[in-house]
């Protein structure tokens, strides 16, 4: 097992960053996002107050989840379609259907239904979007989505890349004055930062599943970036370095709005769609934000 370096910070230091407004975020050796020191934090408590009213709605809750659910499959099937070289009807028919039916759940369980459904189709064709085995590359697999172990590389990076993603749209509620443990589609749990889990749901294609495909068809990671203990496969020090620089590049790149129709990276995309939802919760907008590649 390798040795990780530990971290200090010294109390001047935090103080510093404090006055600046940076948080400091807290990983396990494992790459589980603990937590983070921040300042006083925002003080707009009227946003936290209609968060909390809306999520007592369950109208309006199953409102936002079906908009957010419904642009993670649209992303979802755009990226097999992008990716596949002359990807088969069948997988692009059958999420279609199930996305056609999200307007007729009439609660979040059977929503999740449809969800689950939709995932099942994406990730058994996951693989198909990975070229390992072609021109020298190192040839990765993804037998079915699995976590808390990933039980292979590819569901690795997949949890490391989610953990990111939860990470930085945990900081960004936090900095706009959202409550992140209280989401609309995921519920409440102990620990769980639930709203930065909804938000998330329609950039895991978009962020997180492209840096894996990414990594993998540009040759950038291999299997010495990956340790099998006990069943558990997880990345080594080097693999989460090589996988963090494509992450921030990812971050980093700029594309069009499918609303605004400007150019922002995706990081400040992330940002945008925080404080839409915050308008939307507020009244100053008709409808739930969404967020559709094209």
């Amino acid at each position: 097992m390798e040795q990780e370096e530990a971290v200090q910070v010294s109390t001047q230091c935090i103080q510093e960053l404090l006055k600046a407004d940076i948080p400091i975020l807290y990983f396990s050796y494992g790459n589980w996002f603990h937590g983070m020191t921040i300042g006083l934090g925002h003080k707009n408590v009227e946003r936290r107050i209609t968060q909390f009213h809306a999520a007592e709605d369950a109208q309006k809750c199953l409102r936002i989840a079906k908009q957010l659910v419904r642009d993670k499959a649209s992303n979802c099937r755009t990226l097999l379609r992008r990716n596949i070289p002359n990807c088969p009807a069948e997988p692009l028919r059958g999420m279609k259907l199930e996305i056609e039916q999200i307007d007729t759940c009439e609660n979040l369980g059977s929503l999740l239904g449809h969800e689950g459904n939709i995932g099942r189709v994406y990730f058994q064709w996951f693989s198909k979007m990975l070229k390992g085995g072609e021109n020298g590359l190192e040839k990765f697999d993804l037998q079915g989505r699995n976590r808390r172990p990933p039980r292979d590389p590819v569901n690795a990076m997949l949890s490391f890349g989610y953990n990111l993603l939860v990470k930085d749209l945990t900081v960004i509620l936090t900095a706009l004055g959202f409550d992140p443990f209280l989401g609309f589609y995921h519920q409440p749990r102990y620990g769980r930062p639930a709203l930065a889990l909804d938000l998330m749901e329609p950039f895991r294609p978009l962020i997180a599943d492209s840096v894996v495909i990414w990594c993998v068809n540009n040759g950038v990671v291999n299997r010495k970036d990956f340790q099998q203990v006990a069943g558990a496969c997880s990345m080594s020090s080097e693999g989460r370095k090589k996988f963090l620089l494509a992450y921030e590049r990812r971050m980093d790149s700029l594309i069009t709005h499918p609303v605004f129709d400007y150019r922002i990276s995706y990081r400040r995309v992330l940002e945008v769609q925080c404080r839409l939802l915050g308008r939307y919760l507020e009244g100053e907008i008709p409808d739930p934000p969404s967020f559709v590649t094209r």
